[in-house]
């Protein structure tokens, strides 16, 4: 696989889009996550239990955001990372201070959160993240 870049411009599942007009069409419910910041039921989403070895990648933009390697079952409901694809996610604390929202780099896509200090692993971080805001390429 490429180093990801955001340099890169592209026009299918490997490059990235960065002219908003090349954005993927969202449904009203993605919109609801992505972009108004909301959170999918737990236990509901597509990537909560999914095991395929690949790159899951933002729903909106198509950037690379976490390798499949670093996933695992932390019990939450949602999919979990301990570790994103350098320069991919955006920590951005949340306006009360008591959690720190996770953003797609590249588009600013809600993606969800962040947890430091749970020793759910070695790297003892958690990226909680709603799988609508999310798609797959298989390797």
């Amino acid at each position: 696989m490429q180093p990801f870049s955001f340099q890169t411009v592209y026009l299918n599942k490997n490059e990235i889009m960065l002219d908003k007009s090349n954005f993927n069409n969202l449904t009203a419910e993605e919109k609801r996550v992505i972009i108004n910041k909301g959170t999918e039921m737990p236990f509901t989403g597509e990537f909560n239990s999914w095991k395929k070895a690949g790159t899951f990648i933002c729903r909106q933009c198509e950037a690379p955001l976490y390798h499949s390697d670093a996933k695992f079952d932390s019990g939450c409901g949602w999919p979990s990372f301990d570790e994103e694809i350098k320069d991919a996610v955006k920590r951005v604390p949340d306006a009360d201070g008591r959690r720190v929202e996770i953003i797609c780099n590249h588009c600013e896509g809600h993606l969800g959160h962040v947890f430091v200090g749970e020793r759910f692993t070695d790297k003892n971080t958690r990226h909680c993240v709603n799988s609508i805001s999310l798609k797959f390429i298989e390797d």
